[in-house]
């Protein structure tokens, strides 16, 4: 297990609560390993994207959090049985997944890249991919996604616990691309020069959000409070600029505050109900 402890005073930043959240900490889980969003550290904690994001958060709150490194193939269980009160881990937002748990507010755009070894020829299709083998993390959206049309393009699904281990298939010849989102393919990228980003991108239609047990509105509600509060001061931008390297999409779910609590569209959304942000 990874674990990042932040310990604030009472008050909460962004002006919110005068009082803690909560007396114990808050843990929160992530599939540790998965660039830029949370990476292990020589020193036994973490960092990335989705840490800053949540780093902020707990600042703003004023409480403790401890990351719990949990793989992807088991992360929901997990939250249902209440080994941790949200997955920070870059979560799509599909209607399946919020028939059984809550999602908080999107934070950003959900966009499909392949990773590809550096010396061979681009993929500008998936034409390009017919029968090649294809790493992925095992059990999420991108695994789901690539097994959806196996039968179409003939390609051959590597499954592994950790997509850095995807990556490394990738990077070492076992397999012929790595499929994940593009602010994982872009960040792995600029620092292996062994791999490179597919010219394909493909436009996933889906938001990414933070995701909280079925039930716990609670924790839910304040955590969008202080995620509406960071979008409208560039905090969440910034963040998103810093780990991916070019801004977010302009308009998008990294700076649009959303009405009622929740993802508009998807079961748990609740169009009437105030997350209590005081910016």
């Amino acid at each position: 297990m990874s674990v990042n402890k932040i310990i604030i005073g009472a008050v909460f930043g962004a002006g919110l609560l005068a009082t803690p959240v909560l007396a114990e900490t808050m843990k929160v889980a992530a599939d540790v390993g998965y660039a830029p969003h949370v990476m292990a550290t020589p020193s036994g904690g973490v960092e990335g994207y989705n840490v800053d994001l949540t780093a902020e958060l707990a600042k703003r709150l004023g409480l403790e959090y401890e990351v719990v490194d949990q793989e992807w193939s088991g992360i929901f269980a997990g939250l249902k049985a209440g080994k941790y009160k949200a997955i920070i881990a870059p979560t799509t937002v599909t209607e399946e997944r919020a028939n059984s748990m809550l999602f908080g507010e999107p934070y950003f755009e959900v966009n499909y890249q392949f990773l590809i070894p550096a010396g061979a020829d681009q993929v500008t299709s998936l034409d390009d991919l017919k029968g090649k083998i294809i790493a992925v993390n095992k059990g999420n959206f991108y695994d789901k996604w690539l097994s959806e049309r196996q039968a179409e393009y003939g390609w051959e699904i590597t499954r592994f616990g950790k997509n850095a281990d995807a990556i490394q298939a990738v990077a070492t010849g076992r397999a012929d691309a790595n499929f994940a989102g593009d602010t994982v393919s872009g960040w792995t990228a600029k620092k292996n020069p062994l791999v490179k980003p597919s010219t394909l991108v493909v436009q996933g239609g889906r938001v990414g959000a933070f995701a909280f047990a079925e039930g716990d509105e609670e924790t839910r509600k304040l955590f969008e409070g202080v995620l509406e509060c960071m979008k409208k001061d560039g905090t969440v931008a910034a963040i998103h600029e810093k780990w991916v390297g070019q801004p977010p999409v302009a308009g998008g779910a990294a700076y649009k505050v959303e009405p009622g609590i929740g993802v508009p569209g998807m079961p748990g959304y609740l169009p009437d109900a105030d997350s209590g942000a005081s910016c």
